[in-house]
């Protein structure tokens, strides 16, 4: 069973998530730290996005408590959302790390992983909307699209640990900045997560 034409209500919430998610980093990759005072606003408001994207999930398992019906397996909805929720709990704890360590200054390393980051949450997004639509077959691409992205960032987290050991003899700021870029890493890996159980969902409904 795929979804109806007509909008249901977990199509409707499980967009909802994956909008605030590209909202949420879309904010994180383009607020500009200028000093330290500017760390707090930006983790409240990673905060902000991420207590939104709570209320989201709760309404998914409580609609999923009330359905007799599902559009597909309610395993598959519970696991989409939770899925695209663990990236942007990754995000709201990463901009955390930055204020704990009063870090205001980005590298290129930090900046390409977000960016990366950015665009498979821009594939999460168009992917939802095609399960919206009931276009199953066509999210395989957007799936890959996010795998790739995740490649690249796996790539780009190598690069910067070699680099960090090379080049940074502060043992406080290896410790700070390896910790982000892991952080950040692992933030892609979530996005890939993400992209397995939409390729989960085509599988078992297209």
């Amino acid at each position: 069973m795929v979804f109806k034409p007509k909008k249901d209500k977990f199509s409707t919430i499980l967009f909802n998530i994956s909008e605030n998610l590209k909202q949420a980093t879309d904010y994180f990759c383009d607020y500009k730290l200028r000093n330290v005072s500017d760390l707090k606003t930006f983790t409240e408001s990673m905060k902000e996005y991420e207590h939104k994207g709570d209320i989201y999930v709760h309404e998914v398992i409580r609609e999923l408590n009330n359905a007799f019906i599902t559009p597909i397996e309610r395993e598959d909805i519970l696991h989409l959302a939770m899925s695209m929720d663990d990236v942007l709990d990754g995000l709201e704890h990463c901009a955390a790390l930055f204020e704990m360590y009063s870090i205001v200054d980005a590298d290129d390393y930090m900046i390409k992983l977000t960016e990366n980051i950015r665009n498979a949450t821009y594939e999460i997004e168009r992917a939802v909307q095609l399960l919206e639509s009931k276009k199953l077959l066509k999210i395989r691409d957007h799936a890959i699209k996010i795998k790739e992205y995740e490649t690249i960032c796996d790539g780009i987290h190598r690069q910067s640990i070699k680099n960090l050991f090379a080049v940074e003899k502060d043992p406080i700021r290896i410790i700070q900045y390896k910790e982000i870029y892991e952080d950040l890493e692992e933030i892609a890996d979530y996005c890939q997560a993400v992209a397995n159980t939409l390729e989960t969902i085509i599988m078992k409904n297209a």
